[in-house]
């Protein structure tokens, strides 16, 4: 018996409780993580090789690069353009507040970390994710503009992240190096990414749309053209050095112009395998973390909680001035913007580049820390927190902004 037989075992096992563990505060993400740090206490014997780091990160490459087409392909231009709305604010204000303070504090909690190392671990932990906020974004106790707010953020923050990790990457391999490659990597990255994902998702948009309109696809392949798209980004970014996940992202902005009916389709396939690459993710990520608890260091505990903290809370705050929402709903929002499967991800992403640098360590002690107290805290504190945020809407006024509904262009 290995891994990968343990972990379908689990996944059986869940399904037929998820009904229950949907009213419990045991979610997905937990119940996985939990099962991947109890395993080797429960099966000491247990073969640990499942294709080492390079299987764990290709697993979490797949995962995300289906996440960000499929939220990609849910947002459309009108969105953007409502510069007043508050995704819109949480994604610019918002983000670049988080990536600037998060290095800041990184500095300051870490000072053995270069500032370019101290962005990188902002960046990892700078997207939030709409898998461990599940139960906000779908509770009807909470008002419709405050749970679109944070779905629409936590759908497209971890695309936004890309760019700005690619940056740091740049600095730390160009302080490395001879000098003059810190524009190729970020020509290569950024700029062949999005070209790659523009010629895949536009091409690909228009390729699909054609055919449906001529009625030579069935409903049921359609969804299977739809998600080749973006594992053609992952395939074919590398052989030109590019990012597949600024590829993805762009193919997923792009092939709703060809297709508009895309976002129903990347979305039926990101509910059944996505979720399954997503828990996979999660179980190794606790399996791989009980190895490493010996070495978690107060500072990492340290930047963890201010991450899911200050550097969340501070830069919401000012993000939402103006907006009139009440202290309860700020805090609401500052509060459920966990960390996930982006931020392993990123990391994992990271550490595959073996920049050798000082900091490899730190940051991965740092990412690691933070989401596994991400997933159990909020988690945890999910149900209750609708509660009290509730019974504290109860007592605002009709025409609170929280009570007046904001349309956001997702489709």
């Amino acid at each position: 018996m290995n891994l990968l037989v343990v972990f379908l075992v689990l996944v059986f096992a869940y399904s037929l409780l998820s009904g229950a563990l949907e009213r419990s505060p045991l979610t997905g993400p937990i119940f996985f993580t939990s099962c991947g740090l109890l395993l080797p206490v429960v099966f000491p014997t247990l073969p640990v090789s499942v294709g080492g780091r390079s299987f764990f990160l290709h697993v979490a490459e797949v995962g995300l690069v289906l996440l960000l087409f499929t939220d990609a392909s849910r947002t459309n231009g009108k969105m953007l353009r409502q510069l007043g709305s508050l995704p819109v604010r949480l994604l610019s204000t918002g983000m670049l507040l988080t990536l600037a303070l998060g290095t800041v504090l990184a500095r300051v909690v870490f000072p053995q970390l270069s500032w370019a190392e101290a962005g990188i671990l902002s960046a990892i932990l700078a997207p939030t994710d709409a898998g461990l906020g599940q139960v906000i974004v779908s509770s009807l106790d909470v008002p419709t503009r405050i749970r679109q707010a944070l779905n629409v953020e936590a759908g497209l923050n971890d695309g936004l992240s890309v760019p700005f990790l690619m940056f740091f990457l740049a600095l730390v391999q160009e302080h490395g190096s001879e000098g003059g490659g810190l524009m190729k990597f970020m020509m290569e990255q950024l700029g062949y990414g999005a070209m790659i994902g523009a010629g895949i998702g536009g091409m690909g948009g228009m390729l699909i749309g054609w055919a449906h309109r001529r009625g030579w696809t069935a409903e049921a392949a359609q969804s299977l053209a739809v998600v080749a798209l973006p594992l053609l980004c992952l395939l074919v970014s590398p052989h030109v050095g590019a990012s597949m996940f600024i590829a993805a992202f762009m193919a997923g902005l792009l092939v709703q112009f060809g297709f508009p009916e895309v976002a129903r389709h990347s979305a039926e396939f990101a509910e059944g395998w996505g979720q399954l690459l997503n828990f996979s993710v999660f179980f190794f990520f606790g399996f791989v973390v009980v190895r490493e608890l010996g070495q978690i260091t107060g500072a990492a505990v340290v930047y963890a909680v201010l991450s899911l903290t200050v550097i969340r809370l501070v830069p919401v705050a000012i993000a939402l001035w103006g907006t009139r929402l009440s202290r309860p709903t700020v805090v609401f929002m500052g509060w459920f913007g966990p960390r996930g499967l982006a931020s392993l991800v990123l990391a994992l992403v990271y550490l595959e580049e073996e920049t050798r640098a000082g900091g490899e360590s730190t940051v991965r002690l740092a990412v690691m820390v933070t989401v596994l107290l991400s997933i159990f805290l909020h988690g945890i504190s999910a149900q209750p927190g609708i509660r009290l945020y509730a019974r504290s809407l109860a007592q605002l006024p009709a025409s609170a902004p929280e009570h007046q509904d904001e349309v956001v262009a997702t489709r």
